[in-house]
């Protein structure tokens, strides 16, 4: 899975936001708002990632149970899927 060309992520104070640039502003209208674990993420699937790998990375940089992380894990891929962010 990865992040589709044409959305930057940026630090602002304390918190992360991801704009469309380019011709993706006609389809994304709008400001992603990220906590530091969300761009954690964002950033891995900006380079292509499985979510078996997305997990295992996950897992060595955050001490979390597997089960906790595995299910929201699958609601913030299904939220990102769904507002079109993706390329399978």
């Amino acid at each position: 899975m990865k992040i589709k060309s044409g959305f930057i992520l940026r630090k602002v104070a304390d918190s992360y936001v991801v704009v469309a640039v380019g011709n993706r502003v006609k389809d994304f209208n709008g400001v992603i708002n990220l906590n530091a674990t969300g761009a954690f993420l964002w950033q891995l699937l900006e380079k292509g990632i499985s979510e078996e790998d997305l997990t295992k990375k996950f897992l060595k940089e955050y001490d979390v149970d597997k089960e906790i992380l595995e299910q929201d894990l699958k609601v913030f891929l299904k939220k990102i899927r769904e507002a079109g962010l993706t390329e399978e």
